[in-house]
């Protein structure tokens, strides 16, 4: 059995908590990147907007996923080259939502 030790987690700054982080501020020495946007889709459920879109930059092409609401932002990013098995286990599940209704209320 391998037991593998961790450090103890970093102190979180309790003020930043709802702010949109700030890139300079997380990786002062890079530069942005440069993006061409190749095609973008607004996605809006409930109190939420999706924005998905394909870009390609200097690595090659990637899919950005961003989350919105009132309050914060998220966004993954998936390289392109991974996009087939993120596609195959989104299908995987929608047929289990779709096979598992949510209990009536």
């Amino acid at each position: 059995m391998v037991c593998l030790a961790s450090a103890p987690p970093e102190p979180r700054d309790r003020a930043a908590y709802g702010r949109k982080p700030d890139p300079a501020r997380r990786h002062p020495e890079k530069a942005p990147v440069r993006e061409d946007v190749i095609q973008t889709y607004r996605l809006e459920i409930e109190r939420k907007t999706f924005v998905l879109a394909l870009k390609e930059n200097v690595l090659g092409r990637l899919l950005r996923i961003t989350e919105a609401s009132a309050s914060y932002i998220n966004t993954i990013i998936i390289p392109a080259a991974g996009l087939p098995e993120f596609k195959a286990l989104l299908e995987e599940i929608i047929r289990a939502s779709e096979s598992n209704p949510p209990p009536a209320a």
